[in-house]
């Protein structure tokens, strides 16, 4: 494809305009040596085995099970049965753990796996399978609560990943009236993109508040910022922590604000917290473990685990929340109108909870009974819950948060800086800022100069044309305009430095720009 001009695509999701720079990366690659390198998606070249262990020999199982029922030449079988299941099974270690550090009825717990891995059943309950619910909650609080956990219990809901939870909170939250056309919704920023342009799309009318997290304060929000929470016009946070693009958790000083804010300045304030890489972070505590009754955590099994194409995720909404009665406060008319939206679930719809409304939201309630994540992903996700909660060593975190790191040091390496260690950060992506290299390494003069005559979308257009490379813009973000995105997760890790080094040739040739625009400037035009 010809050369594009950057300004084209300026207005563009960073997720659109990667699919021109991988027309021009390939196209790259095909023209010289250069391999294609694509750093801008986050799926992680890494999986874990132990629970896909687990799940495949139960998979066997379940067929050997179901063939005791009923066995047909033609490849038919029947159904599991309950009864003696259990005593049946081959060794599992991950069931022998969840049995005795639940205390579960094992015919009952082995039955529910099995079955939902054969998917001969719908899903009942629909929110959540019993025995899987109680794994993943326990597994939910491991990870999010940085050893302290909150009183009381969180429902949950599954879904098939992050992004649908998103959607399906939102949805319910505009339907049951608690987010209205027109309403004030607070971003964290730098924040993951498309999380900017839903609020402002024609389903939902949200005004955004933006609440920016700079380099130069770490990523984390200050005091100034966090205020802009206190105008009542606000109704809700929605952040990424740690963040994406940025890769920082918010640190104790910033999460002790916004408790102190919401407890005592703003207890209506609802919260809506994506953690999907909480377990990066060391002592991660997630905003659900200080200010449960406000926050609707979201959560993705498919980073950490390496399992994007299975699409698991899940909401945990507490017991003890503000949203169930907020809907019980709404004015009558109000009231009226939901009791007509989900009055063919329950005798009195009133007494749903928000959580199973969020549940009927995500079928259009009328179809709330084929609602559910299918039974095979639901047992997908329990097992990689109690691969975890298993490895009291934390052998599989360790090799996991390893491999991430070591890639990162390698990129700082190719670009010939130092960066110090940062506690807070997953290391899962990197925000590069080629404005502080150039300030750093050529001074404030080229740097303005570069700025003032190139367009930021300029460094990843040629990374792509020039060196085979994709990378996001970390503009794109909400991040600054001449910083990139890069994902430590999905290369192999003999590529970082060499992605590191075309960032370091590109930004020493707009020092040449410079050079050269000082040794033959421009001709003035005749007046």
């Amino acid at each position: 494809m010809a050369n594009p001009d950057p300004r084209a695509y300026e207005d563009m999701s960073p997720f659109e305009i990667k699919d021109a720079l991988i027309q021009l990366a390939r196209a790259s690659g095909q023209k010289s040596a250069h391999a294609f390198l694509n750093a801008g998606r986050g799926n992680p070249n890494w999986i874990a085995t132990r629970a896909r262990e687990a799940f495949f020999t139960l998979g066997q199982f379940g067929l050997a099970e179901a063939a005791r029922v009923m066995d047909r030449p033609a490849g038919l079988s029947g159904m599991p049965r309950e009864a003696g299941i259990a005593a049946r099974m081959p060794p599992v270690p991950l069931i022998g753990f969840a049995l005795h550090r639940f205390g579960f009825d094992p015919d009952a717990f082995v039955h529910e796996l099995v079955d939902a891995i054969m998917g001969d059943n719908y899903p009942e309950p629909a929110r959540m399978l019993v025995h899987v619910e109680q794994v993943v909650h326990e597994y939910l609080l491991h990870a999010m609560c940085g050893g302290l956990r909150p009183a009381g219990r969180f429902d949950l809901f599954a879904t098939e990943g992050a992004s649908a939870a998103i959607c399906y909170v939102l949805r319910s939250l505009k339907s049951n009236r608690l987010l209205r056309f027109g309403d004030h919704i607070a971003l964290g920023t730098p924040i993951f993109s498309p999380y900017l342009e839903i609020p402002e799309l024609e389903d939902f009318g949200l005004r955004p508040v933006f609440i920016e997290a700079t380099a130069e304060n770490a990523f984390q929000y200050n005091d100034t910022e966090l205020e802009k929470l206190l105008d009542p016009r606000v109704k809700a946070f929605f952040l990424v922590n740690p963040g994406n693009p940025t890769s920082v958790a918010i640190g104790p000083a910033a999460r002790a604000v916004i408790v102190r804010l919401v407890r005592e300045q703003r207890p209506d304030l609802m919260l809506l917290t994506d953690d999907v890489y909480a377990t990066f972070v060391d002592g991660f505590r997630s905003l659900m473990a200080d200010l449960p009754a406000n926050t609707i955590g979201v959560y993705s099994f498919s980073k950490y685990f390496g399992s994007t194409g299975w699409r698991l995720g899940a909401i945990a909404l507490h017991q003890d929340n503000i949203f169930d009665p907020a809907i019980a406060a709404l004015p009558e008319t109000d009231k009226l109108a939901l009791d007509n939206r989900y009055g063919s679930l329950a005798p009195d719809p009133r007494e749903i909870r928000f959580i199973d409304r969020i549940v009927a939201d995500s079928r259009d309630v009328a179809l709330r009974h084929t609602a559910g994540l299918s039974g095979p992903q639901q047992a997908m996700m329990a097992l990689f819950a109690l691969a975890e909660l298993a490895d009291g060593q934390g052998t599989y975190r360790q090799a996991c948060l390893a491999l991430p790191r070591k890639r990162q040091d390698a990129l700082h390496e190719g670009m010939g800086i130092a960066v110090p260690p940062d506690p807070l950060s997953d290391h899962y992506y990197g925000l590069i800022d080629v404005e502080s290299w150039l300030r750093a390494h050529a001074g404030d003069t080229v740097a303005d100069f570069v700025i003032r005559t190139v367009h930021p979308l300029d460094i990843v257009f040629r990374l792509a044309r020039d060196h085979g490379i994709v990378l996001l813009n970390g503009g794109g973000f909400h991040a600054p305009d001449w910083t990139v995105r890069v994902s430590y997760a999905n290369l192999d890790d003999t590529v970082y430095r060499d992605i590191g080094r075309a960032i370091r040739t590109i930004a020493q040739d707009y020092i040449r720009l410079y050079e050269q625009r000082q040794e033959h400037p421009p001709c003035a035009k005749q007046s």
